[in-house]
C-alpha cells in the first residue's frame, strides 16, 4: 500500500476491533498463509494474547523469557483516537500464549499472563512482561538494520483467516518492504497474504542463513482477503512498526531490577516500618507507612485496620521485618511482614508472618491478606504449634527462584526443639511448598544445641537460600556462628536441598572462629552471572560478623566486626571472595573496639541478567556503633564492590558528607543499622535521629559509589505529606 499516515488510527481500530472470540474445530488455510503443523517450533517465539474476556486478540513475540513485544494499540483504550498505554498493569487481564503453532497442544510452549507494560511513546510498540519467565522456547534476537525497500520480512501471528473467526494454529507469509521511515515501515504482502484482525503485533522477521531477527511487528492492515472484510477490499499492504532501533531500550527494561510496585503502577513505591510507634495509645504497637511513587500518596497500615490480620497490642513492633515479592503473581508487589513479638492467643511472642496483597488501588485494597501462622495453613506451617517465644518472623527474606516462583523464607530463631531453648528453625514457602528445617535435618551441617538461633538471619537469591545461626557453638567456641546454604529444590527429604554449612573454621575461609564472633548476624545474597555463563547461575552472599574481634600488633578490639563474602556456583562450591574489615589492605579508616562493622549487610546486582561486574555487584556494609569525633555511636555506612580487592572501590557515607545524607553525626543515631538496597539506590534508616521521629534517605548507587550529582531522596514523618506520627520511622525498609 502507499505510504500515508491519515487513516492509521482508524485502520488500526478497525484491525483490533476482535470481539467475542469463536473458534472453529477444523482450521483452514488462511491469507496469512499456510497454518504451522502442530510440533513447528520454527516461530516458537510468537505469541498470541488475549485481552479481557476475548475482548480483542493479538499477537507478539517473545523478546526475553519473561517480556514479549506487541502492539500498544492492543491495550489502548480506544486505538481509534489514541495508542497511548499507561505503564504497570494492563487495564484487562491478558493471557499469552507462547510456542504453540497449534493452540489445542500442551506439549510446548508456557501460558503466562501479561502482568505489566512498559510502552513506547514514538510508536505502536509496547513490552509486555509475563508473570513467569518462560523456559522452553528461545527468544528471537532484534535486528540492527532497518527495513530497506524490496526486502522480504517473514510474518507470523494468530489472527482471523480468509475462513475463520479464529484459528486454533498459528499462521506464516511473505511481505515485501515497500518503504521505511524513522519508526516505521509499509509493506505489502505477498501471494495474496495479508495480516488480519487478531494480528496486530505480530512479528516480521528477516531470515538469513536460517537466523531469524526482529525488524518489527505488524501494527494496521487494510485486510484485503480477511474473514468478514468487504470482499471490496484487496489490498494486503499496512504499516509495520520498526524494533530494530529499540535494541537498547528493550535490554534496558528486560535488564533491570524488580522495582517496588505495590499499585503496580510502573512506579517505584517503598515501605517503611516503625516498629515503635503507638498505636491508639498502645506503646509498641507499631506501624509502617508506604510511600508510593509518581506522587501517588502514601497510607500508614496498623493491626487496627480491618483488612491487616489481628489487632494492635503494646509491645507487637508491628512493622519491624519486611520483605517484598510478587507472592501471588498478578504483577503487584506484596508486602510481607514479620510480627516476631505478637501474642498468638496467650502465647507470648510466638509470632507470625502476614502477606498484604498489593492491588491498583493499593496494598491490602485487593484479595484478602495471607496470615502465615503456625498451627494453620498447609504442611509444615500446620504441623508445628505457636509457643512462647517462637519469635516467627524475627528474619524473612522474598524473591523468586531463577524459574520465576516466588518463595517466602522465615525465620524463627526462638524455636525450642528437643528440649534446647532458642534452637532456632526456618520455613519456606513456595507454591504448595511448605516445609521447615533446623540443624538436624538432614543434610544441614550442625547438631540442635541451645542457643544455636537457627534462622537468626536469612538471605536468599533466584538460586540459593541462605540461613544464619549466631548462636551456633563451633568446637568449644560459644556464639561463633555459623550459615547453611542450600537450593530452592526440595529433596528427597522434605527440605531445600543443603549446599554448604559455612563457618570460619571451614576450609578457604579466613580467620577462625571464636567465641563472640557471631558470624551470619546479618545475611544478603545476590545472583551472580559469572563471565562466560550465559545466565545468572551463581549467588553471592554477605556474611557479616560484629562481634568479629581485630587484632592490629599486640593490641586488640573486641567487636570491632568484619565481613566475609562468598561465591557459591551453580554446582554447589563455595569459595570466599573477600574479608572486610577496617584493617583490610586499601580499606579506608582504623578498627575500634565495638564498631559492630557488618551489623547490617546490603548486597546489591545492579544488573541482574548481565555478567557481573565491579561496578554492578555491590555491597553496603553499615557500622553503627562507629563513634565520629566525639558523637558516640554516631555510626556510618561504607560502600564496596562485591568483586575485586575491598580496598579498590571503598567509600564512606556518614551524615552530612558530600555522598548526600543530610545533617551531622549525632551521638546515639546509629547510622547503618538499618539498611535496604534496590537497583537504583541505598536505602539508609534513620529512626534514631536527628529528625525526631527518624527518616529514611535513598543514596544514588552512583552517590554511595564516590559520585556526588544524584538526587537524595528522603521520607520523614511530616514531610511531603506524611503524616507527622510515629516514633522510630525506618527501623525496617523495602
Amino acid at each position: 500500500m502507499h505510504s500515508t499516515r491519515r487513516p492509521r488510527l482508524a485502520a488500526l481500530g478497525a484491525a483490533l476491533a476482535a470481539g467475542a472470540l469463536a473458534v472453529s474445530a477444523t482450521p483452514s488455510g488462511a491469507v496469512t498463509g499456510p497454518a504451522s503443523p502442530s510440533g513447528d517450533t520454527t516461530h516458537a517465539y510468537a505469541a498470541q494474547l488475549i485481552v479481557g474476556d476475548h475482548d480483542r486478540g493479538c499477537s507478539g513475540v517473545l523478546v526475553d523469557a519473561e517480556w514479549l513485544l506487541t502492539a500498544a494499540g492492543c491495550f489502548a483504550a480506544d486505538p481509534a483516537t489514541s495508542l497511548a498505554v499507561p505503564a504497570g498493569k494492563p487495564q484487562l487481564k491478558t493471557i499469552a500464549t507462547i510456542g504453540r503453532s497449534d493452540l489445542t497442544s500442551t506439549s510446548a510452549g508456557a501460558v503466562r499472563e501479561v502482568v505489566e507494560l512498559q510502552p513506547r511513546t514514538d510508536r505502536d510498540v509496547v513490552l509486555a512482561r509475563l508473570s513467569r519467565p518462560v523456559t522452553n522456547v528461545t527468544p528471537i534476537t532484534l535486528a540492527t538494520a532497518a527495513p530497506t525497500a524490496g526486502e522480504e520480512l517473514r510474518f507470523a501471528g494468530y489472527g482471523r483467516s480468509a475462513t475463520e473467526w479464529a484459528p486454533l494454529n498459528l499462521h506464516t507469509g511473505a511481505f515485501s518492504v515497500d518503504a521505511a521511515d524513522a519508526t516505521t515501515a509499509t509493506v505489502t504482502g505477498k501471494d495474496g497474504v495479508a495480516a488480519c484482525m487478531g494480528d496486530s503485533g505480530g512479528p516480521m522477521v528477516r531470515v538469513s542463513g536460517g537466523t531469524h531477527q526482529l525488524a518489527a511487528l505488524s501494527s494496521q492492515s487494510y485486510q484485503g482477503g480477511c474473514y468478514g472484510v468487504d470482499e471490496a477490499v484487496t489490498s494486503t499492504g499496512g504499516i509495520a512498526a520498526r524494533v530494530d532501533d529499540l535494541g537498547a531500550w528493550v535490554a534496558s527494561k528486560t535488564g533491570a531490577t524488580r522495582i517496588t510496585d505495590f499499585n503496580c503502577d510502573a512506579a517505584e513505591d517503598i515501605a517503611v516500618g516503625d516498629p515503635k510507634a503507638s498505636v491508639n495509645g498502645l506503646s509498641e504497637a507499631g506501624l509502617l507507612k508506604v510511600v508510593y511513587g509518581a506522587g501517588k500518596g502514601s497510607e500508614t497500615l496498623h493491626q487496627d485496620l480491618s483488612y491487616v490480620p489481628g489487632e494492635s497490642e503494646a509491645g507487637d513492633e508491628f512493622g519491624g521485618e519486611l520483605a517484598v515479592v510478587d507472592y501471588d503473581e498478578d504483577g503487584c508487589t506484596d508486602l510481607v511482614v514479620g510480627i516476631p513479638l505478637e501474642d498468638v492467643e496467650t502465647t507470648a511472642d510466638a509470632g507470625w508472618v502476614t502477606v498484604l496483597y498489593g492491588s491498583p488501588a493499593g496494598l491490602g485494597k485487593g484479595k484478602a491478606a495471607l496470615n502465615l501462622q503456625q498451627g494453620t495453613g498447609t504442611g509444615a506451617l500446620k504441623e508445628r504449634a505457636s509457643e512462647a517465644g517462637d519469635r516467627m518472623g524475627a528474619a524473612l527474606a522474598a524473591g523468586r527462584t531463577a524459574a520465576g516462583e516466588p518463595y517466602i523464607l522465615i525465620g524463627a530463631p526462638g524455636k525450642n526443639l528437643k528440649g534446647y531453648h532458642d534452637a532456632g528453625l526456618a520455613y519456606y514457602l513456595r507454591g504448595s511448598t511448605s516445609v521447615s528445617f533446623h540443624q538436624d535435618s538432614p543434610g544441614i551441617v550442625g547438631v540442635i544445641n541451645e542457643g544455636d538461633e537457627f534462622g537468626a538471619s536469612v538471605a536468599g537469591s533466584p538460586n540459593h537460600i541462605a540461613v544464619g545461626s549466631p548462636g551456633e557453638t563451633v568446637g568449644t567456641s560459644a556464639d561463633a556462628g555459623m550459615v547453611a546454604i542450600l537450593k530452592h529444590e526440595v529433596n528427597a527429604d522434605g527440605v531445600p536441598a543443603p549446599v554448604a554449612s559455612v563457618n570460619q573454621d571451614s576450609t578457604g575461609i579466613s580467620d577462625a572462629s571464636e567465641g563472640g564472633d557471631r558470624f551470619a548476624s546479618s545475611l544478603s545474597m545476590v545472583a551472580h552471572r559469572p563471565s562466560g555463563a550465559a545466565a545468572a547461575t551463581d549467588s553471592v552472599l554477605a556474611i557479616g560478623t560484629p562481634g568479629e574481634t581485630l587484632w592490629v600488633g599486640t593490641n586488640s578490639f573486641p567487636q570491632a566486626g568484619q565481613v566475609t563474602t562468598v561465591r557459591v556456583t551453580a554446582a554447589g562450591a563455595v569459595s570466599e571472595l573477600a574479608t572486610i574489615h577496617q584493617g583490610t589492605e586499601g580499606v579506608n579508616g582504623a578498627s575500634a573496639s565495638g564498631d559492630g562493622f557488618g551489623t547490617q549487610v546490603v548486597a546489591v546486582n545492579t544488573a541482574p541478567k548481565a555478567v557481573g561486574t565491579a561496578s554492578t555487584m555491590l555491597l553496603a556494609v553499615g557500622v553503627p556503633k562507629k563513634d565520629i569525633g566525639t558523637a558516640t555511636d554516631a555510626g556510618f555506612v561504607q560502600t564496596f564492590s562485591l568483586l575485586g580487592a575491598p580496598g579498590d572501590s571503598d567509600h564512606w557515607i556518614e551524615a552530612g558528607n558530600d555522598r548526600g545524607v543530610p545533617g551531622t553525626p549525632g551521638a546515639s543515631q546509629l547510622m547503618g543499622n538499618y539498611l535496604n538496597g534496590t537497583g537504583t539506590h541505598l536505602w539508609i534508616g534513620m529512626p534514631h535521629g536527628p529528625a525526631d521521629r527518624g527518616a529514611v534517605h535513598g543514596i544514588p548507587w552512583s552517590n554511595a559509589m564516590g559520585g556526588t550529582g544524584g538526587t537524595v531522596i528522603t521520607h520523614q514523618p511530616g514531610l511531603n505529606g506524611l503524616p507527622l506520627t510515629g516514633k522510630a520511622f525506618g527501623m525496617a525498609i523495602r
